[in-house]
C-alpha cells in the first residue's frame, strides 16, 4: 500500500512525503533488478534515462497539445492552417 499525501494542496514537507512513499516500491525495484543479475550502477543508470525519458516525453506532450489546442481555436474562429 502506497501512502497518500497528507493533504491534497501544497504542504512544506509533501515531496518528502513522496519519496518516503516511493521508498519500499524503489527498494523493491532494485533488489528485484540485483537479484536478475544487474548491477547497481548499471540500475541506476537506467532509472535515470526512465526519468529523462519520461520527462521528454511529458515535455512532448505538452507541446503537442498546445499546438491541438492552438488549431482548434483557429478552426472555431474560422481559420484554416
Amino acid at each position: 500500500m502506497i501512502s497518500p499525501p497528507r493533504r491534497t494542496t501544497a504542504y512544506p514537507d509533501r515531496e518528502v512525503d513522496c519519496q518516503e512513499a516511493m521508498e519500499p516500491g524503489f527498494q523493491a525495484i532494485v533488489d528485484c533488478m540485483l537479484d536478475a543479475g544487474w548491477q547497481r550502477g548499471e540500475v541506476m543508470r537506467a532509472l535515470r534515462r526512465l526519468i529523462a525519458a519520461d520527462n521528454m516525453t511529458q515535455k512532448e506532450n505538452a507541446r503537442v497539445e498546445t499546438e491541438l489546442a492552438m488549431a482548434r481555436a483557429m478552426m472555431r474562429a474560422g481559420k484554416h492552417l
